[in-house]
């Protein structure tokens, strides 16, 4: 394999750690994205709000208002490492909710029914609801620890 073959294959689970700080930080990021599209952008959460009327769910401009702060917050929260665990259980439920109601109505195939997403959401959450934090969270600089 050569020498930089050998120190890569010694060295990988050294780097576990840093991979799993980026993996944290991209899914973070990317759902704080969304969640602040369905809060700020247009049409926001007025389209989310009509979107979850259309299915029938009463009350549904408080449940977009709920899912668009607990993609947006929980994002930020993952991203920098506060509450990793919570914002991941919650998260979790937001896409098991959208799979459920939304997606999985058009078929199962997540490729034909859109859930690509929220599919690979809820595995990243279950990853990160068994993980934590990780290295380099704000929960840590703080505490010292992990509070949830």
């Amino acid at each position: 394999m050569g020498a930089w073959g050998d120190y890569m294959l010694k060295n990988m689970d050294k780097m576990i750690p840093y991979y799993y700080v980026v993996f944290r930080v991209i899914v973070g990021i990317v759902l704080a994205i969304h969640g602040y599209g369905k809060l700020f952008a247009q049409p926001g959460i007025a389209g989310f709000t009509g979107m979850l009327s259309g299915m029938g769910l009463p009350a549904a401009g408080f449940f977009a208002v709920l899912v668009g702060l607990i993609e947006f917050v929980g994002g930020i929260c993952i991203a920098v490492g506060l509450f990793t665990r919570l914002a991941a259980i919650l998260g979790g439920i937001v896409m098991i909710v959208a799979l459920l109601f939304v997606h999985f109505p058009q078929g199962i195939n997540p490729l034909a029914n859109g859930g690509e997403a929220a599919l690979l959401n809820l595995a990243a959450f279950l990853v990160m609801k068994a993980y934590g934090a990780g290295k380099w969270s704000l929960e840590k600089a703080l505490w010292k620890k992990e509070m949830f």
